[in-house]
């Protein structure tokens, strides 16, 4: 459940940096466009597991030297190269370089923390017993 939930989270974050230049999302129906929004999110999610915790690992001293800023560098290419893989995949969702693709990242990343944030605070919590 949490795997869907974090999903529909990337879903509407994505569809959220559509609304800026350079970041495109095409298709004849809602229906298409959501459809795409899942498979770009999906790949997305594949992408951030795979290939973020390589680019930490072999970053790491730009990771320090920077004080974390390197991440929003590696999240704008992880967002560009999922721009290219839906292309690939013929997806109709394109990134058009890399400052779209920086501020698509950035915002991908505030409005997932934010709803996930809403929904966690949401939750009932669980009383701990001891």
């Amino acid at each position: 459940m949490a795997v869907v939930l974090q999903l529909l989270i990337t879903m509407v974050a994505v569809w959220i940096t559509t609304a800026l230049p350079g970041i495109d999302l095409a298709g004849e129906d809602t229906a298409a466009k959501v459809l795409t929004l899942l498979a770009v999110s999906v790949i997305f999610g594949m992408i951030n597991v795979v290939l973020k915790p390589i680019a930490k690992t072999l970053g790491c001293l730009l990771y320090l030297l920077t004080l974390g800023l390197f991440g929003l560098v590696v999240n704008a290419l992880l967002f560009w190269l999922t721009s290219y893989l839906a292309g690939r995949l013929g997806l109709p969702f394109h990134v058009d370089g890399f400052w779209p693709a920086f501020w698509g990242a950035l915002i991908v990343t505030i409005v997932s923390s934010a709803l996930a944030g809403i929904i966690r605070r949401a939750q009932p919590q669980e009383e701990h017993r001891g």
